[in-house]
């Protein structure tokens, strides 16, 4: 055969212009944003155009990774509890009853980690808070105004977003989230997000004052009592962070040694009384439908407890036993409400451990960072992972889209500074050329 000498390299214009920083910081923007409007892109094109936006994204994600290929630095980048979980889930396909619906899960979440990968690998720690900021400043200010319009100029809901329209009554209000919880995650990531911002003078004083105004106006709207509790647990978060930064060096493991104490005597003491926990917050029916889901979930995993059923990410309610946990719940579920037991139904004990594992690396990196390092910006991840975590007994945002994201994002930047294969990196004067 005769080589095909008609096609042309990228021209060296078009490859600085993918390899840019101003491209790799628009692209950033365009990710985060893709992650957070995923509800509201399905409710206005559908899955085939949600499809079609993230085969853009990773498209121009790697072409600028190609672009940028001499800069970027792999080295001990992908900590190995991350692939070690997301092999779990793809590997499922060999046992799970619905093939086609698992080879879609993991493909998604496959985009969604890549995503993840490329925007930890191009841009820096205070550079993903100020894209997130952005992001978050203009879906939160897009939600609060479609609210307006549907419950005060039209007096009626878009259905196709899940806006009901109940903000004339303070509330609960769903954004372009399609649920409160997850409007009050968005929310609370958001205050986490703008306090950081203001605090690392990142931007105006005006404009972080305001912003952080948007978020608790937004979390107050929402009047969920699952994440007024998540609230408190990062306000906690913050408080033991801000000591440990303050505390002197020498004596900072016999603080953290205390802190870790006093969790784990809390978790106990939170489980004991677990009972009446779940009686205070319960409103209505809501808890009702979560215990039947759960119950339901706990007596079918034991059928396949070590592989589980097979990773889905989102359910597919057609598909066996999804269909069984909607006429059981009364209800069409998206996903478990609540992303450790959604684990070990889809993938198992194996996978279960996995993902405790990913997280908890995930955690303590960056919380040693935070603690240890003079730059402010370092405590935005551990308090995201906080949010994140805790959440995830109620909500199984933490497996999908922006949860997803924002977890591997962590992962992915604690690992950068406190991985075990740094130590393998060799030194600069010891390197060839």
């Amino acid at each position: 055969m005769i080589p095909n000498t008609n096609r042309r390299p990228p021209s060296p214009r078009v490859m600085r212009f993918l390899g840019a920083p101003r491209f790799a910081a628009s692209l950033t923007l365009v990710i985060i944003g893709v992650a957070f409007s995923t509800h509201l892109i399905r409710g206005v094109i559908g899955w085939p155009g949600l499809v079609g936006v993230l085969i853009t994204v990773v498209a121009l994600a790697v072409a600028s990774l190609i672009a940028r290929r001499e800069r970027t630095d792999w080295h001990g980048l992908l900590p190995i509890s991350i692939m070690v979980f997301v092999g779990w889930c793809a590997l499922s396909l060999l046992w799970s009853g619905y093939a086609p619906d698992t080879i879609r899960g993991v493909l998604y979440q496959l985009t969604f980690t890549f995503l993840a990968i490329y925007v930890a690998l191009a841009r820096d720690t205070i550079q993903i808070v100020r894209a997130t900021g952005d992001v978050l400043r203009l879906l939160l200010g897009l939600s609060l105004a479609l609210e307006v319009l549907s419950g005060l100029l039209i007096d009626l809901p878009i259905v196709f977003l899940g806006i009901q329209g109940n903000i004339a009554q303070l509330g609960p209000v769903q954004g372009i989230f399609g649920s409160r919880n997850v409007f009050g995650l968005v929310s609370l990531l958001a205050g986490v997000t703008f306090i950081v911002e203001l605090r690392a003078r990142s931007v105006r004083r005006g404009v972080g004052i305001g912003s952080i105004a948007l978020a608790g106006f937004g979390l107050l709207l929402t009047r969920s009592p699952v994440i007024l509790v998540v609230a408190l647990f990062v306000g906690l978060a913050a408080f033991a962070l801000y000591w440990l930064r303050r505390t002197p060096v020498e004596g900072r493991w016999m603080l953290q040694i205390g802190l870790l104490g006093t969790t784990v005597v809390g978790g106990i003491a939170a489980f004991i009384g677990r009972a009446q926990i779940l009686n205070t917050l319960n409103a209505g029916s809501e808890f009702e439908v979560r215990y039947s889901l759960w119950s339901e979930m706990w007596r079918l995993v034991s059928l396949h407890p070590l592989e589980g059923w097979g990773w889905t990410g989102l359910w597919p309610n057609a598909v066996t036993p999804y269909g069984w946990f909607d006429f059981v719940s009364r209800r069409d579920q998206t996903s478990g409400l609540n992303a450790f037991l959604d684990v070990y139904f889809q993938v198992g004990l194996v996978g279960f451990v996995a993902f405790l594992a990913l997280i908890g690396l995930a955690f303590w990196r960056s919380w040693v960072l935070a603690a240890n390092k003079r730059t402010l910006v370092y405590v935005w991840s551990p308090l995201v992972l906080v949010i994140l975590i805790v959440t995830s007994a109620a909500e199984s945002t933490a497996l999908v889209d922006f949860g997803w994201l924002l977890l591997l994002i962590c992962a992915l930047k604690a690992a950068q500074g406190k991985s075990w294969r740094s130590l393998l990196r060799p030194s600069p004067r010891n390197r060839i050329g």
